[in-house]
């Protein structure tokens, strides 16, 4: 059975901050001291700069993938944009199940100092790629070994970076956990578009289209440097109070786990799936859809078009913000979804008439995009974040996450058959198709406590919290007797 003191520390996570000041008055500083206080804002901030590396990371191969076709024709066919594409995707499901176990079984802290190196690592790689005698191939497969450890710890940024600042974000503005949670989480990750566009025409620019090689690997080595701005930082942070007073890292009654949260499972992974199977495409190919629209071979206009798409779909993550306490998380969710599917059919269905008037075409599918992140892009992660208890927050965050990459890569993988096959308007009517999921979600603090009494309920035994706070929490409790 949990013990009556593992119990009272699950209680204590919600209730001390009302019962110590008035009972104990030194017994503030002992349960949140100012270190604390400061970590946790500066945990907050570095899950928004880690992430910001994933969102570049994540649209680095927009552009890419038009400068390697121009400067690879034969060598880069579409099944090989679609590896090198997708290496990012697979090794994002790997790190996404991995690290979401490490960050419950090892600290938040642990787990967000791995990713950081993964990523330098794959983003040094990329930047030095080379294939053995100058070969185009044995450059791309380099490229596809250097994308997908980067995409290892670009995955495991999402239940890292995420449950940390969520619970960061509930010890310091619970009222405003939600919006706070989407600006460092969603919004970052979605600025990562236009941040890579601005950087690629900056590099384009100073080098000139007669040095296209020298422009991508710059571009490559911009990727080393956004994650290591938050690596110090990283190394000195503290985990979160929520997490030190509730981790299981011990006998993890995964069974009990997969019985009260299949329900929940099924919609964060379901709906995530869906995104990312119509999002990841549409923006990784993106450039190139672009570029058979306007029909000009000119990579600066084609990128400044992209600047733009990736521009109008920002403000759908700031309306996502402002709508998901007063309008709720799934009605938020559902809103975003219709103008997915409103702005999809309409692009599907006119594709041969609106790719004519190439600014109506950006501006519809950036508003398509907007959309996106308005609902699904905002709520999916803040949902998945507040449906599973602090001990298992990370591993279920991490688990939707992947199967989310799994559709992105599902997605990637169908994107060119299906443009082959049906045409291109079809990537847009199927994105249309994909439906409205919404999820039901509680708060991490209310799930903590009844996550313990089921566990309670069904006769679990184990210990509550990381060992060098289980006296402070105790012995608080005790004093406030």
């Amino acid at each position: 059975m949990v013990s009556r003191e593992d119990k009272k520390q699950a209680e204590a996570v919600t209730c001390a901050a009302e019962v110590v000041p008035d009972l104990v008055p030194d017994l503030g500083k002992q349960v949140t001291t100012t270190k604390e206080k400061i970590s946790a804002y500066f945990t907050i901030a570095a899950a928004a700069f880690g992430l910001i590396s994933d969102g570049y990371q994540n649209n680095l191969m927009t552009m890419s993938n038009v400068v390697f076709k121009r400067l690879y024709p034969k060598v880069y066919t579409s099944s090989v944009s679609t590896r090198v594409s997708n290496a990012l995707l697979v090794g994002a499901i790997i790190g996404q199940l991995f690290v979401g176990l490490v960050c419950d079984r090892m600290g938040r802290k642990v787990a967000l100092v791995f990713t950081t190196l993964l990523i330098v690592l794959g983003a040094t790689l990329g930047t030095v790629a080379h294939g053995a005698h100058g070969s185009a191939k044995g450059l791309f497969w380099f490229l596809t070994f250097a994308r997908g450890i980067t995409g290892i710890g670009v995955g495991g940024e999402y239940p890292a970076s995420s449950t940390s600042a969520s619970e960061a974000a509930n010890e310091q503005m619970l009222s405003k956990r939600g919006p706070v949670f989407i600006m460092v989480t969603n919004f970052v990750l979605s600025f990562g578009g236009p941040l890579a566009c601005s950087v690629f025409l900056i590099v384009l620019s100073i080098a000139g289209e007669d040095h296209l090689p020298t422009v991508w690997r710059v571009c490559f080595g911009i990727g080393i440097v956004l994650p290591l701005t938050v690596l110090v930082f990283r190394l000195r942070m503290l985990s979160s109070k929520l997490y030190r007073k509730g981790a299981i890292k011990k006998r993890v009654p995964y069974q009990l786990v997969f019985k009260r949260y299949w329900r929940s499972l099924i919609g964060t992974c379901g709906a995530w799936f869906l995104y990312d199977f119509v999002t990841f495409p549409n923006g990784v190919f993106s450039g190139t859809i672009i570029s058979s629209v306007i029909h000009n071979n000119d990579i600066k206009k084609i990128a400044e078009w992209q600047l733009l798409l990736s521009s109008i779909a920002l403000p759908g993550v700031f309306i996502g913000a402002l709508l998901c306490n007063p309008l709720g998380r799934r009605n938020t969710m559902i809103l975003g979804f219709s103008g997915y599917l409103i702005f999809g059919l309409t692009i599907g269905l006119a594709y041969d008439r609106i790719t004519k008037i190439i600014p109506l075409f950006v501006v519809f599918y950036g508003l398509m995009q907007s959309s996106g992140n308005l609902g699904p892009g905002d709520m999916l992660g803040l949902v998945s974040a507040e449906s599973y208890a602090t001990p298992i927050r990370g591993t279920c965050y991490g688990l939707s996450a992947a199967v989310g990459k799994a559709g992105a890569a599902i997605g990637t993988q169908a994107f060119t058959p299906i443009q082959n096959k049906l045409g291109k308007k079809w990537t847009f009517i199927i994105a249309a198709i994909c439906g409205v999921t919404g999820i039901l979600v509680t708060g991490p603090c209310e799930e903590d406590a009844r996550f313990m009494e089921y566990l309670e309920r069904n006769g679990w035994e184990g210990a509550v919290g990381e060992d060098e706070d289980r006296d402070l929490i105790e012995g608080s409790v005790r004093e406030a007797k």
